[in-house]
């Protein structure tokens, strides 16, 4: 246990369950396939960070599709992610006893993902863990993605605990870059970047595979 935190932030994809490839496989389909855009996998996996919309605008660029389509094709792309993941759902090695442990030790804990309040719902229900956490910030609820602090600052306000006393559990450099803006640290799950790609953050405590290495 990191002693000298109040409460633990995570964000959700990569981070508290390793679903990245599915993210990535359902935007695949629907570019490649529906949109019929020559992308190659990586290329659309280099784009799966922030909202849908920011993913559509990097890809297709500024008002390529209307408000109305941007919609239909968010829905589209969820139901996708879901309809793969939704048999092989399960929290990163370690993450339940580590709630638990958390928890008992008196930690607040909260979710700030850029992912929609449907999709995290998704995984707290399908998981059983919504009791753990006290706030949830997902995509409809700022105005900024990652890095912009925004997420885990109005977290940090929701549980009533001071950034600087704050851990953030991330997977991504933009998330790690997003609790430096905020003034917290960060504890990396080494799920979707190698090490290598958070050179230059001076608020990594430390990397992990996953949860069990931190209890």
């Amino acid at each position: 246990m990191i002693q000298t935190a109040k409460a633990y932030l995570f964000d959700l994809n990569g981070t508290m369950i390793n679903d990245m490839d599915y993210h990535t496989q359902a935007w695949y389909e629907i570019i490649t396939k529906d949109l019929n855009t020559p992308l190659s996998w990586d290329e659309v996996a280099r784009e799966m960070y922030g909202k849908n919309k920011e993913v559509l605008t990097r890809i297709f660029g500024q008002h390529h599709f209307t408000d109305e389509e941007v919609i239909r094709l968010s829905n589209q792309k969820e139901k996708r992610y879901q309809a793969l993941y939704k048999p092989k759902l399960a929290g990163l090695p370690g993450l339940i006893p580590f709630l638990e442990k958390s928890k008992a030790a008196g930690i607040k804990m909260g979710i700030g993902s850029a992912a929609i309040l449907d999709n995290i719902e998704f995984v707290l229900d399908g998981l059983n863990i919504r009791s753990f956490f006290d706030s949830i910030v997902g995509a409809e609820h700022v105005q900024e993605s990652k890095p912009h602090p925004e997420t885990f600052l109005k977290v940090a306000a929701d549980l009533q605990i001071n950034p600087a006393d704050c851990i953030v559990f991330e997977d991504a450099p933009k998330g790690v870059e997003a609790a430096l803006n905020a003034g917290m640290q960060c504890i990396v799950l080494t799920t979707s970047h190698a090490i290598k790609d958070f050179e230059g953050y001076t608020n990594i405590l430390c990397f992990a595979q996953d949860y069990h290495s931190l209890m």
